[in-house]
């Protein structure tokens, strides 16, 4: 029997919207993101590595110059850096972009912790920082405007029109004079910018320092909230709420009944297997999603 005590409703209301908006704000960042690549054909199963890059090297960027503007400034370029990478292999190369991205993720697993030994003799996190060395509220307002953002940009710009164009009927938009090619990059740049910016957020605003894995599979959430969200901006944010509330819900719930926290910890998860169990179905991705563009194929 879970048993919690609350001294005022509206106190710990109050809380819980916050924790959610806090634990909200990454997969917020990381869908928008991936909504940029996917709405131009291109899945971007490398969210999670982008994640990863953008936390590390932020809070090392911080930690050796002290300055989280420099941290945010490497932590977007290195987010970029490897959607550049990602982009390359799946636009230009045209390789599987499923497979491509999940080594991604991979290799992002395993380089963190090779260059925080070097620098730092140890394997697991990058220094604490100060509290003047974090950028708590920067990415939360970013995540929030960014919607807006989004949903003007893809509905009401000739840019917006294009991406979607080239995610829908690629053939058809070269025919219009449109370059598929250089027009899927910029999608999957973006997202890289955003997920990155995402990671920047987890090291170095909602945490102090690097954790080895610190996404803990926010990345793959993102992509599940894309589904759910059927690759529209405000259907997406109200994804990535209702995961932060139930992420804040299990927090909560540790240490307030006898089941094991690690029980407990898993519950985000099995919502997100639920909710793309139930909605993958019923979602419309973009005709062209996942299918290389090449000249001339009809």
């Amino acid at each position: 029997m879970v048993t919690i005590f609350v001294s005022d409703p509206l106190l710990l209301l109050a809380s819980l919207f916050g924790s959610t908006l806090r634990l909200s704000t990454p997969l917020i960042l990381a869908a928008l993101g991936g909504l940029y690549a996917e709405r131009g054909g291109v899945i971007n199963m490398a969210l999670e590595g982008i994640m990863l890059a953008g936390a590390f090297t932020a809070a090392t960027v911080t930690a050796l110059t002290g300055s989280p503007w420099l941290g945010l400034l490497a932590g977007l370029a290195a987010g970029l850096f490897v959607a550049a990478l990602h982009a390359f292999c799946c636009i230009t190369c045209r390789a599987d972009q499923v497979v491509t991205g999940t080594a991604i993720n991979i290799l992002m697993l395993g380089i963190p912790p090779l260059i925080s030994g070097a620098l730092f003799e140890s394997t697991g996190s990058t220094p604490n920082l100060a509290q003047t060395q974090t950028l708590p509220t920067l990415p939360i307002v970013a995540a929030l405007v960014a919607v807006p953002v989004t949903m003007f940009v893809l509905f009401k710009t000739p840019f917006g029109l294009r991406l979607r164009a080239v995610g829908e009927v690629p053939e058809a938009a070269a025919t219009a004079g449109i370059s598929v090619t250089w027009l899927r990059w910029q999608g999957v740049l973006l997202s890289g910018l955003l997920a990155g910016l995402g990671g920047v957020y987890l090291s170095i605003g909602q945490n102090s320092l690097y954790t080895r894995n610190m996404t803990a599979g926010r990345g793959y959430i993102a992509l599940a909230a894309l589904i759910f969200g059927n690759w529209l901006p405000w259907r997406v944010l109200l994804a990535c709420l209702l995961f932060g509330f139930m992420d804040a819900v299990q927090i909560r719930l540790q240490g307030t009944s006898s089941i094991p926290t690690q029980f407990i910890q898993i519950i985000p998860y099995i919502f997100t297997m639920v909710v793309l169990a139930g909605f993958i179905g019923k979602a419309t991705p973009p005709q062209a999603l996942g299918t290389p563009y090449i000249k001339g194929r009809r």
